[in-house]
């Protein structure tokens, strides 16, 4: 039988509700992309090079104050901030050469990526229930991208083949990205992690954008129509990276990649309301689909698992005391020739719970 307090407990309404705020700031930086896009601005990378100077800013100058050594070795941080923004990269340039729709379903790529690198090795264990609400949320998503194929804006890019391969290489390593951040604020500290991704994030990026992005940002007319969506999505992402290793440290990165397939959906809500568009009625059965995938993944968490087995740990220790204080009875009520008086204790009030039984 479900237990219903599992799904709506204190940790995993914070977790469906940071799992939301998170999408809806990647919402957030898409609106802010598309408008860089429609001014004909095309710098990715530059893009992204405000919010690791705004984390390296912020989260470093915490660092400095600490006064702590690095809790993990630093090349570690290098290598993240190498990863990062690449898949920034790889999969925005991936628009330039395929459609909308292939990002949106490719990219749910990281998905099964995420799920194999943490079982590999960070050993989560992932129960039918968990698969079933990855399940669910994919299929909901597979909705969208259906339903994209009536829309006119499904041109098919300038280069598929290559597009998608860039989807493909960009979302792998994003689930690389992901389970390393997930692994290192599970065993560091979180500013620490935000402070040293920010740093190496912006070097990386100052680096790649000298490479290919220096005539672009030369041709820019830098008014303020041009400088407030840098802003803008600046400003989101910092926020985004700031609120995503909690959510990691809380639900996991297999949560992560799934609340934020949600982003598309929050885009079409937006869409519909400020802008009055139609949309097709199968975005209101993926949202749904999605939005009940995802309380059926976070409905039995880590913790729970764990209360379970400290429980049962429990328990054995109390039988095991109970009998021992049967034992203790029984000699104190032995009769004179050595017989001793039967005593039922197999089935304790934890009995049930250990053994199965109900």
């Amino acid at each position: 039988m479900v237990n219903f307090d599992e799904f709506w407990s204190k940790k995993t309404l914070i977790g469906l509700g940071l799992g939301q705020f998170v999408s809806l700031l990647i919402t957030s930086t898409g609106f802010t992309s598309s408008e860089l896009s429609r001014r004909g601005i095309d710098a990715p990378t530059s893009q992204s090079l405000f919010n690791y100077v705004l984390l390296a800013i912020v989260y470093g100058g915490f660092m400095i104050h600490r006064k702590r050594p690095l809790q993990m070795k630093w090349y570690y941080y290098l290598l993240l901030g190498f990863l990062d923004v690449e898949a920034n990269f790889l999969v925005v340039k991936a628009y330039q050469y395929t459609s909308l729709t292939s990002v949106m379903l490719l990219d749910c790529w990281a998905i099964p990526c995420v799920i194999f690198l943490t079982w590999m090795f960070l050993k989560t264990k992932y129960r039918l229930r968990k698969f079933a609400g990855v399940f669910i949320c994919v299929a909901g998503l597979v909705l969208v991208v259906f339903s994209d194929v009536h829309a006119a804006d499904r041109a098919g890019g300038s280069s598929p083949v290559k597009g998608d391969m860039l989807v493909i290489a960009g979302s792998t390593l994003y689930a690389i990205s992901n389970v390393s951040e997930e692994f290192l604020v599970k065993n560091g500290d979180r500013i620490e992690l935000m402070g040293m991704l920010g740093v190496f994030g912006a070097m990386v990026s100052a680096c790649q954008i000298s490479i290919f992005e220096r005539n672009e940002l030369k041709s820019i007319h830098w008014t303020a129509s041009a400088v407030l969506p840098f802003v803008g999505f600046a400003l989101a992402m910092f926020v985004f990276y700031s609120t995503v290793p909690i959510l990691l440290k809380m639900s996991g990165s297999t949560m992560l990649n799934l609340s934020l397939l949600t982003s598309d959906m929050w885009a079409v809500v937006i869409r519909m309301f400020a802008y009055h568009e139609k949309v097709d009625w199968m975005y209101f059965i993926a949202f749904a689909a999605v939005a009940v995938g995802l309380v059926v993944y976070s409905g039995y968490s880590e913790d729970d698992e764990t209360r379970a087995q400290v429980a049962e740990a429990g328990d054995a220790q109390g039988t095991k005391r109970d009998e021992e204080a049967a034992m203790d009875h029984l000699d104190q009520e032995s009769t004179p020739c050595g017989g001793s008086r039967v005593v039922d204790v197999g089935k304790g009030p934890y009995y049930s719970l250990v053994s199965g039984e109900h």
